[in-house]
């Protein structure tokens, strides 16, 4: 994966004057460095504790070989869930652009978003249900989104019935 993001980050460089970050204070530099892509407590480790809190079993957190590496995977249920940084995937509601280097983080914001619509039509073209949260969903209502998965985990009366009709049909 690593090699993946270096070649992003080669492909991004073009939008920089010069092909390089200037006027980057060492400071923020460290401070971009630093922010982890998995396992931060304003999004993964929320939604982790919350599942355990509201005891919805049979997940698994960050599951090796699945498409798109998503955050929490149901793999009985064929359901993903994807917890998306406002920052990072371009939040229409608080996203916001840098000042410095606005043109790099335009466009890598809009690659990942890419990266995210492509991700998402291969996982339900393979069978996938996908749900995806904003991090300011998890931070304003935690329990609104428990509900959601809850609900997408439920059979509904229809799928239910139609089982049952697909079992009848197939007995006679």
């Amino acid at each position: 994966m690593g090699r993946h993001l270096g070649n992003v980050e080669k492909r991004l460089r073009h939008y920089l004057p010069g092909g390089d970050f200037k006027n980057v204070s060492p400071i923020r530099s460290r401070t971009m460095r630093a922010i982890k892509g998995r396992g931060t407590k304003t999004t993964e480790q929320r939604l982790r504790g919350a599942l355990v809190q509201a005891r919805i079993r049979d997940w698994k957190l960050q599951p090796r070989g699945i498409f798109g590496s998503p955050d929490v995977v149901f793999l009985s249920k064929n359901l993903v869930i994807f917890v998306d940084g406002c920052f990072w995937h371009g939040c229409p509601r608080c996203g916001h652009l840098p000042q410095a280097n606005r043109a790099y983080w335009k466009a890598k914001i809009a690659y990942n978003r890419q990266r995210d619509r492509i991700t998402e039509r291969e996982l339900r073209k393979n069978g996938f249900v996908v749900l995806r949260f904003w991090e300011h969903e998890l931070a304003d209502d935690l329990g609104r989104c428990i509900k959601r998965i809850r609900t997408t985990l439920s059979p509904t009366k229809r799928s239910r019935h139609s089982s049952r009709k697909r079992a009848k049909a197939d007995a006679n």
